[in-house]
């Protein structure tokens, strides 16, 4: 039976035990994740709490609606077995009727009456090859760009700042990124900071001769995946071809372990085709849509 639960009424210990079952979960349903960067969110869930349903939920002009928060790729259907998009349209069903708008990215194709879904990709390379095999799976551009930035000395370092990195990427990436609001640049920092303290996330960057930050990310490893969450590059970064440097020195690090490198996904061209460049598989995910706000309030979304 599925059951609707406000955020207060569930057990976080119950919830993350699930999805340790699942090989390879991504980050974005564990509790604490949830907890940073959608505070409050409710769930839907079965009576033992072997299927879960996030519901990032907010509120605005009056009316609940529920939407994927920035830096929260994806959600859905998280569960060990079973038929995952028939049991995720179960769930979808069973949304409360107060939900008047339901923008979702989630991890099924779950057709369900009254939604559209539109397929939105990502790229995951396994990385269960030696680095000699993983690197002739690059295609050549990539191979290319990284042979250029191995002309210049490009130090990768770990000691990144989560404020630095912010500020490096509202200083030369927010305006092609779209309008991100403060509050999102704080959570994205408490993340940060969560990880960085719990071991599960780490940044990286290269910085200049005199100690300025050029290029950087925020990655989170958990469940034998590593997960790009976070990218932002000066335009002198761009010259150095930097990005294609220290993820290919990310990829070095884990050639032969198993691990799974996720970039994330893009929905903008030139990003996707730069992460498609270092030979991972595409993937798919699914944006939920349903959309019940009166008229003008449909038109304010």
């Amino acid at each position: 039976m599925i059951n609707y639960l406000n955020n207060s009424e569930i057990d976080r210990v119950k919830w993350d035990a699930c999805l340790d079952e699942i090989p390879g979960v991504k980050p974005y349903a564990l509790s604490w994740y949830l907890d940073i960067m959608s505070p409050g969110w409710d769930a839907l869930v079965d009576d033992d709490y072997l299927s879960l349903f996030p519901l990032p939920r907010a509120r605005k002009y009056g009316f609940s609606y529920l939407a994927t928060p920035v830096f929260l790729q994806q959600l859905g259907l998280f569960t060990p077995d079973g038929d995952r998009e028939r049991i995720a349209a179960e769930f979808i069903t069973f949304m409360p009727e107060f939900y008047r708008l339901i923008d979702l990215c989630i991890g099924q194709e779950a057709k369900a009456p009254g939604y559209t879904l539109t397929p939105r990709h990502n790229y995951e390379l396994k990385l269960d090859e030696p680095y000699e095999n993983v690197w002739l799976g690059y295609m050549t551009d990539c191979r290319r760009n990284i042979n250029i930035a191995h002309r210049y000395p490009q130090e990768v370092v770990d000691d990144v700042k989560p404020g630095e990195l912010i500020s490096l990427f509202r200083n030369n990436t927010a305006a092609r990124a779209g309008v991100i609001r403060n509050e999102s640049y704080r959570r994205l920092h408490s993340l940060m900071e969560h990880c960085s303290k719990a071991g599960s996330g780490r940044l990286l960057g290269v910085r200049s001769p005199k100690g300025k930050l050029l290029w950087g990310m925020f990655v989170i490893e958990i469940h034998g995946r590593t997960t790009m969450l976070f990218t932002a590059g000066s335009r002198k970064s761009r010259e150095l071809r930097t990005s294609y440097h220290v993820i290919d020195h990310l990829i070095r690090s884990y050639a032969g372990t198993g691990q799974i490198l996720d970039f994330a996904g893009s929905t903008v061209p030139s990003i996707a085709i730069f992460m498609r460049s270092f030979g991972g598989e595409r993937t798919t995910y699914w944006r939920l849509y349903c959309n019940t706000l009166p008229w003008p309030l449909r038109l304010l979304k």
